[in-house]
């Protein structure tokens, strides 16, 4: 995990601040819980540390059935929501039997799953300086476009991994066709898709000092927002949408911003669920900082998102997929490689940085499951669980 020390539509209810403590992927085992933000409202600091990561929040889930409201010959009646589409899996390392919870079909039936998701953006006022996602980009589009027209979302680059190609598709799809190869090789209509984005109104969020600041982390100015204060918001959110529902994917974007855990910068996204436990929905958080060669760069933090989210949804196995190496957190062993990770792609004329992603013979499934064996989409050279999880 790289170190540095530092050089140098508007809500209209009160969102109550019911914190959760993030996980760190490289510090899972339990975190200081922060005092409540609500007490006092002293200005928040940042440790001069700086860690780029991204992480996961544990499930924050009630009992009970989750519903949908619909109008049937005039009258509103309550059904039970639809989950996320899931199957199960397992694979066997050392005697052990690994199993595990992913989004989609299983990849033996040859058929394609698509998730609808929504982007929120997120304009957030930090300290009396506005992030807004809605800013203009060089190219001409805003951040929220150029977000839309990424390889995330749009299939025009014909992505090749192991020296086979996967097609010209979106790239959580290429790297999921490429992770269960072996069996995806006779099974070629198995595919996983992102629908064309639903994009809700812009909200608002200014941040009380206690809860947020700004600094230079990586030489370019941005917001540090506490994790947890900006999970709050979500989750309040996600509650008060009533197009959300849980065989959704609502993704948060946030720009130019890190989030912070303990004092500690800098997070470039996670995921997590919430909501009830008969249909959990799971959703994502990423920031797109337009700064090229620095650390969430476009959407290197949704690309390293989605993935996870596609691997371990958190809404079966809601404490994670476990593996021999940790969770199945496929981003983070390559997130302090070369470059956050990221690899080049051009479509549309922009440049976009995918975070390269660990396939499961990384986490001790058997070698032939992936591509001519690949431990990750761009054929880095690992051992099993070199980096953990």
């Amino acid at each position: 995990m790289k170190s540095f020390i530092k050089a140098g539509a508007v809500l209209a209810f009160f969102l109550s601040l019911n914190l959760v403590v993030a996980q760190s992927h490289v510090d899972n085992p339990g975190q200081t819980p922060m005092k409540d933000a609500r007490v006092g409202d002293s200005p928040m600091t940042v440790n001069d540390e700086i860690i780029p990561r991204h992480t996961v929040l544990p499930p924050q889930l009630q009992e009970g059935i989750a519903t949908t409201t619909v109008i049937e010959n005039g009258k509103v009646r309550q059904l039970a929501a639809t989950p996320l589409q899931t199957f199960n899996g397992s694979f066997t390392s050392s005697g052990t039997t690994f199993n595990y919870n992913m989004v989609g079909t299983a990849p033996s039936t040859g058929t394609s799953t698509t998730v609808q998701p929504f982007i929120i953006p997120i304009k957030l006022v930090v300290g009396g300086t506005t992030f807004d996602p809605q800013t203009k980009l060089s190219n001409g589009n805003t951040v929220v476009q150029n977000t839309v027209v990424s390889p995330i979302f749009s299939s025009g680059v014909d992505f090749v991994s192991g020296g086979v190609d996967m097609g010209s598709t979106q790239y959580i799809d290429a790297f999921q066709r490429a992770n269960f190869w072996g069996t995806v090789a006779t099974h070629t209509g198995y595919h996983l898709l992102l629908g064309g984005p639903t994009i809700q109104p812009e909200v608002t969020l200014t941040v009380p000092k206690r809860s947020g600041t700004t600094g230079t982390p990586f030489g370019s100015l941005a917001g540090e927002v506490d994790i947890n204060f900006f999970d709050a918001q979500v989750r309040s959110i996600i509650t008060n949408t009533a197009a959300i529902q849980p065989n959704t994917l609502p993704i948060f974007l946030i720009y130019d911003t890190y989030l912070t855990q303990n004092h500690s910068c800098c997070i470039g996204g996670y995921h997590s669920s919430t909501g009830s436990t008969s249909a959990p929905q799971s959703y994502a958080v990423f920031s797109y900082v337009d700064h090229p060669g620095q650390f969430s760069q476009d959407v290197s933090a949704l690309s390293h998102e989605i993935g996870e989210w596609a691997d371990d949804p958190l809404v079966v196995n809601i404490n994670g997929n476990n593996t021999p190496c940790g969770t199945l957190e496929i981003g983070d062993p390559l997130e302090n490689t070369a470059n956050f990770g990221g690899f080049p792609f051009t479509l549309n004329g922009f440049t976009y940085n995918l975070q390269d992603m660990t396939t499961l013979p990384y986490f001790g499934a058997p070698p032939s499951t992936s591509v001519n064996n690949e431990f990750t989409f761009q054929g880095q050279k690992l051992t099993v669980c070199q980096n953990g999880a």
